[in-house]
């Protein structure tokens, strides 16, 4: 079976395309995205601007056509905190769903952390035992801990890479008083979080996802992505602090320079390196494991655990791409 699942993000409409059948390995087979930066397309008074739905429909219906010419059976389409958050969001769903066909179904932070925690599951395995799941997008910070394939502990914040540095940083790159305000913050805005986590006990594995952890990791010294995804990376917290050091003093245009980052989200990446050490001295992390499958892989095996019946997040997402078609 192909399946595809389109992801409408803070920063990207990203479209990856699997060949997988149930009990199998996905097994990616084309990827594409657009970068939008819906999160900064939102006005102040909250809506999600014209000029940003009209690019949103675009790269939709650009991504509904890729799909269809790589011979997808299903497209699962969804969207996260920018067009979650918009306060337009239906109206905008709504005339996406006209123009192009595609009915893009609005994920609650808690789904992303249990779909992301979910591929991490399946790609550790039980021998794993306690996860203990980080996933830092644009918008939110994703953390979900548990033993079995569905968490104990599924959280979401507003302490995403992007709106992070909108919401605290006025200059580029940022002052010192800056990072040293925002780490403040940030330790103020985790504290009910590590309470949280402390109550369900050590992990056995903490692993992180998802592109900020993945540069992160890559600017440390991890393995670049042409080695392969079973290459073990991990991030230390040693590791982290001297990278900081570095590249706080660095402009977005130079960061973008740096192997590993893409300028689309180099604006983002002292932001992201941020929360991700706040995370890490708020829950005691030393180390995390970077694993190559997040929220993308959790929706295609959440659809495949239950393709031969419904399923609230999996089958639910199924996007009707011939719904324009039919009118």
């Amino acid at each position: 079976m192909r399946l595809g699942v389109l992801d409408v993000g803070s920063n990207t409409v990203h479209l990856l395309v699997v060949d997988a059948h149930r009990g199998a390995h996905p097994t990616p087979m084309h990827s594409e995205k657009s970068v939008l930066r819906l999160a900064e397309r939102i006005t102040p008074g909250g809506e999600l601007s014209k000029a940003g739905a009209d690019e949103l429909v675009t790269a939709v219906e650009s991504a509904k056509d890729a799909a269809v010419r790589l011979g997808c059976e299903e497209v699962m389409a969804f969207a996260t905190s920018a067009v979650r958050e918009a306060k337009n969001s239906a109206k905008v769903l709504a005339r996406v769903a006209d123009k192009t066909g595609v009915e893009l179904r609005v994920l609650s932070g808690t789904d992303e952390a249990r779909l992301t925690f979910l591929a991490v599951r399946r790609w550790y395995g039980w021998s794993a035992g306690q996860l203990l799941v980080l996933d830092i997008g644009g918008g939110s910070l994703e953390v979900a801990m548990g033993r079995d394939e569905e968490p104990v502990l599924a959280e979401s914040l507003p302490l995403g890479a992007g709106r992070t540095t909108r919401t605290r940083f006025k200059h580029d790159p940022p002052t010192r008083s800056e990072l040293v305000a925002t780490s403040a913050w940030l330790d103020d805005q985790l504290t009910d979080l590590a309470r949280k986590v402390t109550k369900w006990g050590e992990p056995d594995r903490v692993v992180a996802t998802s592109k900020t952890f993945r540069s992160l990791a890559r600017l440390t010294g991890a393995a670049p992505s042409a080695a392969g995804p079973h290459v073990r990376r991990t991030l230390t917290d040693t590791a982290l602090r001297q990278l900081l050091a570095f590249i706080s003093r660095m402009t977005s245009a130079d960061l973008a320079q740096l192997e590993g980052v893409s300028a689309s989200r180099s604006h983002q990446l002292v932001a992201g390196a941020l929360v991700a050490q706040a995370t890490m001295r708020a829950l005691g992390l030393t180390e995390l494991e970077i694993c190559p499958w997040a929220l993308r892989e959790g929706v295609i095996l959440r659809r495949l655990d239950h393709s031969n019946g419904a399923d609230e997040t999996g089958a639910a997402l199924v996007g009707r791409f011939g719904a324009q078609e039919d009118r």
